[in-house]
């Protein structure tokens, strides 16, 4: 390990409320790398389940992490919680389907319509 290379405990919680991928990771880890280590940990059988890293969100302090940033450039605190491990929550939302894509067009047509009346 390098000099200043911090080294952070991690779990991922899923929706049902199981926790996965439990690690230490690096500081210079990137936000991508844990998703791909999240969706290869995903447990079988599960009735949700994502099919790449662009199904899986991952959430700490209530923020979204994006993919190119790493643990640090996340601001994930690093030591204040000594012995302890940080849990992450992670949201599985699929692309858009076919259907969502009719009921949006079928919405907007409901937004379009207006009328006028002049008196």
């Amino acid at each position: 390990m390098a000099e200043g290379d911090d080294r952070i405990e991690l779990k991922f919680r899923i929706f049902d409320g199981t926790d996965i991928a439990h690690s230490t990771y690096s500081s210079s880890t990137t936000v991508g790398t844990l998703k791909q280590r999240v969706v290869a940990e995903w447990p079988q059988g599960k009735t949700v389940s994502p099919k790449s890293i662009g199904d899986v969100k991952l959430i700490h302090a209530g923020k979204v992490l994006e993919n190119s940033q790493t643990l640090a450039d996340s601001r994930i605190t690093f030591g204040d919680v000594p012995g302890g491990v940080i849990t992450m929550h992670v949201v599985v939302q699929p692309h858009v389907t076919k259907k969502k894509t009719d009921k949006n067009k079928e919405e907007k047509q409901k937004m379009n319509s207006c009328s006028c009346t002049i008196l």
